[in-house]
């Protein structure tokens, strides 16, 4: 496990980006260059992490970093790798470098799992890190595929007959860790020691890693900006947001939350589930209640948890 004493004082990911006040991209960012092991290098496509990170002429970030488009972040992550490959076999260089691409929900659910696909079946050495913040926030908080059911975004809105997304959120891990990758894992930067240590460890395999990360977004989900990390907490003591990995094949459950609060607690706290609360709509938090109640059950069983 990382221990704090053993993190760097460095600051890889810095401040004066322009990152909304809260926003769970640039502490999820921070956390992720503090577990860094030697020279990496950062894909990141386009959205709310990359714009606002790198306002022309200045950067947030003191690593190599490519802005990529929102659909290829894992192909050019995996053509640098490749480079790197070829460059040792010349004799050219002889350095291990650590290759992360970070993606948005709509980069990676939607728009990049073309290529994110690719990237897992080919096994390219790198590490992917969705930070979900569940819609397509920097581009108008539309709906994507990781937008939860019941949620009000700009093309999912909620009106008298509605309640907000009709779809539910896809298994991006079940996904991920069918292409048979070494490490695949979820977590919350409300529990940065499991974050970083599922970093640390997935820098380490030899091929493709994924972390699926939930990321606060006080525009998006209307939440207050000084709760995020609580948010990210409520997330996981509800069992909305299951907390495990796929090791080898092998899933295990990080967070047993053996006492779980309802979900109308996490629901409550964001305006976009504001509707859900409204008498003719008060029967989706029992529809959102019973689809976190099976995910945890589908989960722990995979888990071999009872």
């Amino acid at each position: 496990m990382v221990r704090l004493k053993d993190l760097t004082t460095e600051e890889l990911f810095t401040s004066g980006h322009r990152l909304c006040a809260g926003c769970g991209a640039g502490i999820i960012a921070r956390m992720t260059l503090k577990a860094l092991r030697g020279p990496t290098v950062i894909t990141n496509a386009t959205g709310c992490l990359e714009v606002a990170s790198t306002i022309y002429p200045f950067t947030s970030w003191r690593v190599p970093w490519a802005h990529i488009a929102f659909e290829n972040a894992a192909a050019v992550a995996s053509g640098i790798e490749a480079a790197y490959k070829a460059l040792r076999r010349r004799g050219a260089w002889d350095k291990d470098v650590d290759i992360i691409a970070f993606g948005g929900d709509g980069g990676t659910f939607d728009i990049g799992i073309q290529a994110l696909s690719g990237a897992l079946e080919r096994g390219h050495d790198f590490l992917y890190i969705c930070y979900d913040n569940e819609a397509y926030m920097n581009t108008g908080i539309q709906r994507s595929g990781a937008t939860p059911h019941g949620a009000a975004t700009t093309t999912s809105p909620a009106g008298t007959k509605i309640p907000g997304k009709p779809e539910f959120k896809k298994d991006f891990i079940g996904i991920c860790a069918a292409h048979g990758i070494e490490f695949a894992a979820t977590a919350s930067p409300a529990y940065w020691n499991d974050y970083m240590t599922k970093v640390t460890k997935a820098i380490e395999v030899e091929g493709p890693a994924v972390i699926h990360v939930f990321s606060p977004c006080p525009l998006g989900m209307r939440h207050d900006s000084d709760q995020s990390i609580e948010l990210a907490r409520l997330a996981v003591q509800t069992r909305y947001w299951p907390v495990y990995e796929v090791d080898k094949g092998k899933y295990k459950l990080n967070m047993k939350v053996t006492k779980p609060q309802p979900v109308s607690e996490f629901l409550k706290t964001q305006g976009r589930f504001r509707h859900l609360f409204q008498p003719q709509f008060q029967h989706e938090i029992d529809i959102i209640q019973h689809w976190v109640d099976e995910n945890w059950k589908r989960i722990t069983a995979l888990c071999g948890e009872t």
